[in-house]
């Protein structure tokens, strides 16, 4: 009795030890002024360091839709505020290095979604695109392109990267993961894969 008593008092430790330390791996990612994010809120994305351009906006690239998510080129009142939207189903806090769609509050003539989705790979540094639009499921598990992941930086409240690696959407599957940086094309500041750009959020 005292053997069985031992042993379902040691199973119930461990699944608080796990589950405090699931917790501590997705604390809530913190807006600028401390408070966590909340999904279907309006938050501006700029970057940690104020010489590295400014809040994030709609590009255009090609005089062509789709629109790509870049930044404006230099810190001020521009650009267009985003909300998240986590995949686990009812979760209402922004996590960190959780799945989350990120879509601009902001409409365009293309009449189509301005969520974020990893795109096309640029032809001369090979780095993927940062687009909008819904992904149509083309050679990837679910809209897994459509989904974005906040990482904190070591070391530094309220400091973040973006990374694209959907594995909460699909376990299974082998993603060719990338964290977000700016790539300058023609005077624009285009966001894509594979650079890095510390960033904050500042509620709108």
């Amino acid at each position: 009795m005292m053997s069985m008593k031992f042993t379902a008092s040691l199973s119930c430790c461990v699944w608080l030890v796990m589950a405090v330390a699931t917790a501590a791996q997705n604390a809530p990612v913190l807006d600028t002024s401390g408070k966590a994010l909340q999904s279907g809120v309006d938050y501006y994305i700029k970057p940690a360091v104020t010489d590295s351009g400014g809040r994030f906006t709609l590009i255009d690239r090609n005089d062509s839709c789709p629109f790509y998510v870049g930044q404006e080129n230099t810190s001020g009142p521009e650009g267009f505020p985003v909300t998240f939207a986590p995949f686990a189903e009812g979760e209402t806090v922004v996590r960190e290095s959780r799945d989350q769609k990120i879509t601009f509050s902001a409409l365009t003539i293309c009449v189509q979604s301005t969520a974020w989705k990893v795109g096309e790979t640029d032809s001369e540094t090979q780095r993927r695109l940062i687009v909008t639009g819904d992904d149509q499921n083309e050679g990837i598990s679910g809209p897994a392109r459509n989904y974005f992941r906040i990482n904190k930086q070591a070391d530094h409240d309220g400091i973040y990267n973006l990374q694209w690696c959907p594995t909460e959407l699909c376990e299974t599957c082998k993603f060719n993961c990338g964290v977000v940086g700016a790539l300058v094309e023609n005077d624009k500041r285009l966001m894509a894969l594979d650079g890095s750009i510390p960033v904050v959020f500042e509620r709108a």
